[in-house]
């Protein structure tokens, strides 16, 4: 009993240190937001403020380049989410010796610097003559966002029990019948996760992004080049709105799920 005491304490010990060392920067940088200096910190507290809400409201240049990465983020989803999909369907059911080449040609990607993924997408798109911009980074986005979506909607499909997907189509439905009403509300969890993993995926992406974005600056690029000149606790409102928004979307999501799961 002694020894499970010590053990469960450990663990609650080792789980508080960890939200502490997750959420203290957030707190700080939330903190910062509300001080009245020049600089993004909290000490020495000058003295509370909402100037920098203003600030931000008042910042074109930090709103185009949120917008860029919304644009970014959205056309890399609409293309990365279904070529995933169909990625993890194909080395699902293919048994042939290609198998392991697919599967590897997918992940490459995923396993190279992302500077050399911009670097070669901009060499090779340049040779066409086609300049960096929002088209180019969502092709060198979706290069290796998509193998993050192969993985999540693959690792769902192996614990598919395909013997419902039979049994349909020897009731006479259609590949496309069977594929609808049975396998896709199963993946549907799979799929809205990954989903969400290659929009925030392609939201803060900055080293392929640096290379094919041309004039069209997404916001890392642009808070990265704040750094140089100088960052302003407006930056941190932006933050704190971005994951205020994240928490109210959560809770929305909860709640709507907890609904769901009382309504049945």
């Amino acid at each position: 009993m002694k020894s499970e005491t010590i053990m469960r304490f450990g663990v609650r010990f080792y789980i508080g240190i960890f939200f502490l060392y997750l959420f203290t920067p957030l707190i700080i940088m939330g903190l910062a937001t509300f001080n009245d200096s020049r600089f993004p910190t909290v000490s020495p507290w000058k003295g509370a403020t909402l100037k920098w809400f203003e600030a931000l409201a008042q910042d074109g240049a930090m709103w185009d380049a949120l917008w860029t990465s919304i644009i970014v983020a959205a056309g890399v989803l609409i293309v990365a989410v279904p070529i995933g999909i169909c990625c993890a369907l194909l080395l699902s059911t293919y048994q042939g010796k290609g198998k392991t080449f697919i599967y590897t040609l997918m992940m490459s990607p995923l396993l190279t610097p992302g500077v050399i993924v911009g670097i070669s997408t901009l060499i090779f798109w340049r040779s066409l003559s086609v300049s960096g911009g929002v088209f180019l980074t969502v092709v060198a986005q979706t290069t290796f966002i998509t193998a993050y979506v192969m993985l999540m909607v693959l690792a769902r499909l192996q614990r598919f029990d395909r013997t419902l997907e039979n049994a349909a189509l020897s009731l006479g439905a259609t590949q496309w019948q069977a594929f609808r009403r049975i396998l896709l509300p199963y993946l549907k969890p799979a799929i809205i996760s990954a989903a969400a993993i290659a929009f925030l995926q392609s939201f803060e992406n900055y080293n392929t992004t640096l290379f094919v974005k041309g004039y069209d600056t997404t916001l890392t690029v642009y808070i990265a080049s704040k750094v140089r000149t100088g960052l302003t606790p407006a930056v941190n409102a932006l933050g704190l709105v971005m994951i205020s928004v994240t928490i109210l979307i959560a809770i929305v999501y909860e709640i709507k799920r907890r609904r769901e799961l009382a309504a049945k």
